[in-house]
């Protein structure tokens, strides 16, 4: 057999075509206080974008609609859940697009992804925002290790990026 280094490599891969799945990847879970901070810039990001501009597209598209209600109470509760979309159109929009990453996920060098380490899914961030306006669901997150519920619930968990080598995208 010849030694050069294109039948070693050949041999190699040839071997064990997968040559990374032996090596074991160690997640880190960001601390709390780094969660609290994401919560924070994302939430302050958000509020600023819905008062300057969406929620004034959000009132003028209902108008055009002619939408029906006309209580007070009513047009709260349909801001509210017009608010609660676009809040997940936004940021599940901007964890799905960035694999997991938010505004406040990019201050913070930190990144969602799934329980085994792979990217999270567009249908997973929708869930993980969706699941974030569950009464008491913010108080979930208190603990150590933060873990909350929107994370078990998508079997999803938040990471810091500095202390977790992860696998390749595929």
């Amino acid at each position: 057999m010849d030694n050069t280094p294109e039948n070693i490599a050949g041999e190699i891969t040839a071997g064990n075509p997968d040559l990374l799945d032996d090596v074991e990847y160690i997640l880190y879970h960001a601390t709390g206080g780094k969660r609290f901070l994401n919560y924070l810039v994302d939430w302050i990001a958000f509020s600023f974008l819905w008062n300057l501009w969406l929620r004034g597209w959000y009132i003028t598209l209902l108008v055009t609609l002619h939408f029906p209600i006309t209580s007070r109470w009513g047009i709260l509760l349909i801001t509210f859940l017009g608010e609660i979309a676009v809040f997940c159109l936004v940021v599940g929009g901007t964890e799905a697009a960035t694999g997991g990453k938010t505004l406040g996920k990019v201050f913070t060098q930190t990144r969602a992804i799934n329980d085994d380490g792979s990217r999270i899914s567009p249908k997973t961030a929708l869930l993980r925002c969706l699941s974030r306006f569950v009464p008491f669901e913010a108080f979930s997150a208190l603990g150590k290790p933060s873990y909350p519920w929107h994370d078990r619930w998508t079997h999803s968990m938040v990471i810091d990026e500095k202390l977790t080598t992860l696998p390749p995208a595929e």
